[in-house]
């Protein structure tokens, strides 16, 4: 494993360069940070949920983090599923008191959407910049990659409409040809089917994708299709610099590449893509 001690850009292997065509983004915690502070939130609920009426235990508080750890970037729905089954598998709730999946669904939203909404309005009403709420220099790295020759997506765990609105209350939704997110059939949308479908359109071969995220169910996708994994492992209470547990995670989900935060974008552009092009 080696790294650049100017650029922090850590590389765990050296992919091929000058080969990608296509790049897919997670949204929340890669480029937007509206949402910061769901994993807690999420955790809180699950814990909640699981405990029913009694203490909560340091077993369900480890199989909770476990759960969030492993499931960050799938639709949030399926996170709620994997929480009903650890509801019903605990015993501590009355079956008529437990909820299914939706209903988990809701009321995590409804608790995470309180400081989301308080933010958008900040950003809508001009009180604080769009920036303030993304990873540091993402609105750089996109537009320098934009000129690329490459084709630019999102594909997030997030409801669709809410990515899409978020994206454009940042300012950066138009560096997309497409921006996707959860449906409300499960089985209608994941990551790994964005990347399969992607391939087969567009007649890609491994190396010529390359996902860009800060949750190992996308860079794990990836790289089960042969591709290119950036994990982005950036603080998301600062917006910028290294947090260590989420440089592991991403490490043991099979990130080629490991960045702080986009203010590396231009070393990290020069690497993937030498002579300026794709």
């Amino acid at each position: 494993m080696t790294s650049s001690t100017a650029s922090a850009i850590e590389f765990v292997n050296r992919p091929p360069q000058g080969l990608v065509r296509h790049v897919l983004f997670d949204f929340d915690g890669t480029i937007s940070l509206l949402r910061e502070g769901w994993q807690r939130v999420m955790r809180e609920v699950c814990i909640d949920f699981v405990r029913g009426d009694t203490p909560p235990t340091p077993e369900i508080e480890s199989a909770v983090e476990n759960m969030i750890d492993e499931t960050t970037g799938v639709q949030t729905i399926v996170q709620m599923e994997r929480l009903a089954a650890m509801v019903a598998e605990a015993g501590l709730v009355p079956p008529e008191q437990r909820l299914d999946a939706a209903g988990y669904k809701r009321i995590y939203l409804d608790r995470l959407m309180e400081p989301v909404r308080e933010r958008i309005a900040e950003v809508e009403s001009g009180k604080t910049p769009a920036e303030q709420w993304m990873v540091r220099g993402a609105v750089d790295f996109l537009r320098r990659i934009s000129e690329m020759n490459v084709t630019l997506c999102v594909f997030s765990g997030t409801d669709r409409d809410d990515v899409r609105n978020e994206a454009r209350l940042l300012g950066v939704s138009g560096f997309f040809s497409e921006i996707w997110g959860a449906l409300g059939n499960i089985e209608a949308y994941s990551k790994e089917k964005v990347i399969r479908e992607i391939m087969a359109d567009h007649h890609l071969e491994g190396p010529e994708v390359l996902a860009i995220g800060d949750g190992p169910v996308e860079l794990r996708n990836v790289k089960a299709a042969g591709g290119i994994a950036i994990g982005v492992a950036s603080n998301e209470k600062t917006g910028h610099g290294l947090d260590p547990r989420k440089r592991k995670r991403l490490i043991d989900a099979g990130a080629d590449i490991i960045i702080p935060d986009f203010t590396v974008g231009r070393e990290l552009l020069d690497y993937l893509f030498p002579g300026g092009k794709a």
